[in-house]
């Protein structure tokens, strides 16, 4: 059975794991959107370690991490879901859609969450459409390449 753990930035293993894990995702989505030049993909261990996000990963029996994502209150009640990733190997097996529910049940609090996808990433935009994000704008980060922002809100209302 996985597990969900907040990972630990400054363990050695655990930053290496990460660090391999973020590339072998983000080349993925590189490919797929046509731009190679995804901010994940420029980071050294050393500016993974030191990253001010909060990460969580889906770790094996075995101990290995099949996936990750990082979280980050940037304002108040506001939660940016800042990366996803998911090591290829364990691609449709549900371990995103599980990263982001863990999310939503660890940060019950908040008021909404906020994740950014490629817009030719259509994995990644089912994914979020298919876990009640909307999509907010479209950004054009370089040319012919063209972000999605989506919210969510987070505190369900109750009857």
């Amino acid at each position: 059975m996985n597990e969900f753990v907040k990972l630990d930035l400054q363990d050695e293993l655990t930053i290496n794991e990460l660090w391999t894990l973020q590339h072998k995702a983000y080349r993925l989505e590189a490919q797929l959107i046509g731009f190679l030049d995804i901010p994940p993909l420029l980071e050294t261990r050393d500016m993974l370690r030191s990253s001010s996000e909060t990460f969580y990963g889906c770790v094996s029996e075995d101990g290995d991490i099949m996936g990750a994502v990082a979280t980050k209150e940037e304002l108040p009640g506001k939660l940016t879901i800042t990366r996803m990733m998911v090591d290829p190997d364990h691609f449709r097996k549900g371990i995103a859609g599980s990263l982001l529910n863990y999310v939503f049940e660890q940060y019950n609090d908040m008021e909404q969450f906020i994740v950014s996808t490629g817009k030719l990433n259509t994995p990644a935009v089912s994914l979020y459409i298919k876990h009640g994000f909307i999509a907010a704008g479209i950004e054009e980060v370089a040319p012919g390449v063209e972000l999605i922002e989506f919210n969510r809100s987070g505190k369900l209302e109750t009857c």
